[in-house]
């Protein structure tokens, strides 16, 4: 599958622009794409998530992401979405908030090796000539179909000024600035920006005669059409210090029956066949299944310990224990010394009858969900990345068997230094 394939399976993808050609590029090269976040408070939060998950879907499957801090864009203030003005905020507000989304973001991204970038609209757009920009951008901006996008049409109900008027312009030129910088040819982001991000496409296809593309997700809100992230005792933030692991933990754990499914399928990792037979699950167990969302949403957040911590806490807290600890699906517990206690670390459990012919590496590799497709699989083994019982497999079709297993009638397979699965045999 392409990463395409996963966002309209999990349901990330509410408007796109050329469809198809979106869907054949994802799936025939690795692409760079961004999407920005303004910098208005100290954290993101969990309405921020959809975007930051698609950024992360992006890099599973090989392609390179841009985060892009809006320390520039946040100067001027969003419109889109808002019925009044946003707050202006000092360049030192602006900048000390940009400085804690960095690090939040590397909770998700993998920012090593230019695997994904981290970038910031200041460093451009604080350094624009007005008298220039108007000449050479605005003038490619018609003030009738600026007008007509949604998200300036709900603002001249109660009154739009010209600062926020400009904010199209200067999120159209981000687009194009990462297009001719970081070759950067998909930008994505929440339904209510499409009007600016259609701006962008037309403008890169005015000013260099060549395609980009734009994709958008749909606007979160729980069954109860209650705003995400938003609870009695105030916004969930992604930043541990304001919303605690617990207190996240407690906001998946409490979900609507009816967001259950949907949740696990924007918010954690798991497989879709596994998250699809929630649909048969109703009272104690779907409790259980609450129990899985809240415990993979913490830990794709704020990391597997706390996630374990909070889980702990609130099984004492409420006196309950609605899944067996060691049963969380899992792909990132590390290894543990033969003395160590091995059943935390996720398993598959396949018969004698399946493992006696054998199976390619690659294959298992896939099967047992260390890699999102095959053709991941193949890399990774190719690039000296995948390993049996701690031996670097040699190659991609190499049988694995049951004279790979131990006396335990387990096989280890490790990808990376600290990605450990355990195929039982019996």
């Amino acid at each position: 599958m392409s990463v395409f394939d996963v966002f309209r399976e999990r349901g990330f993808i509410e408007q796109v622009t050329d469809e198809a050609l979106v869907e054949d590029l994802l799936a025939r090269e690795k692409v760079t794409c961004y999407i920005g976040f303004d910098p208005t408070a100290a954290s993101l939060h969990v309405g921020s998530l959809v975007p930051i998950m698609a950024l992360a879907h992006m890099q599973r499957h090989g392609h390179r992401p841009i985060a892009l801090i809006g320390g520039g864009t946040a100067l001027i203030g969003d419109p889109s979405g808002k019925t009044e003005m946003r707050r202006i905020l000092t360049r030192a507000q602006v900048d000390h908030n940009a400085a804690c989304i960095r690090e939040q973001l590397s909770q998700y991204l993998d920012f090593s090796d230019g695997k994904a970038l981290l970038l910031n609209n200041a460093d451009w757009l604080a350094r624009l000539n007005y008298i220039e920009f108007l000449r050479d951008i605005g003038r490619h901006f018609s003030v009738n179909k600026m007008l007509a996008a949604e998200s300036y049409r709900i603002r001249l109900e109660k009154g739009l000024n010209f600062i926020e008027f400009n904010y199209m312009l200067l999120q159209a030129y981000d687009f194009l600035h990462l297009f001719k910088q970081e070759g950067c040819v998909l930008q994505m982001g929440g339904n209510d920006q499409w009007g600016n991000m259609l701006a962008g496409s037309d403008l890169i296809r005015r000013l260099e005669g060549k395609n980009a593309f734009s994709l958008t997700f749909p606007l979160m809100t729980t069954s109860a059409g209650h705003k995400m992230g938003k609870t009695e005792k105030g916004t969930v933030w992604l930043d541990r210090s304001l919303t605690s692991p617990y207190d996240y933990y407690q906001y998946w754990i409490n979900a609507e029956d009816a967001d259950v499914e949907r949740f696990l399928l924007l918010f954690t990792f798991l497989p879709v066949e596994e998250v699809r037979a929630v649909r048969a699950l109703s009272d104690a167990r779907l409790n259980m299944a609450k129990a899985v969302l809240a415990f993979e949403a913490t830990k794709v957040t704020h990391g597997e310990a706390a996630a374990a911590d909070a889980w702990r806490a609130s099984c004492q807290a409420f006196g309950t224990k609605p899944v067996a600890e060691g049963l969380f699906p899992s792909s990132t517990i590390p290894r543990r010394d033969a003395a160590q206690d091995v059943s935390a670390i996720p398993c598959l459990v396949k018969s004698r009858d399946d493992m006696g012919a054998g199976i390619p590496a690659f294959e298992l590799f896939h099967e047992a969900g260390l890699c999102a497709s095959r053709g991941e699989a193949r890399r990774l083994i190719q690039q000296g990345g995948g390993y049996v019982n701690e031996r670097p497999v040699d190659r991609i079709d190499e049988i694995i068997g049951l004279g790979h297993c131990d006396a335990q009638g387990e096989i280890r397979l490790r990808k990376g230094k600290k990605t450990y699965f355990i195929v039982r045999v019996k």
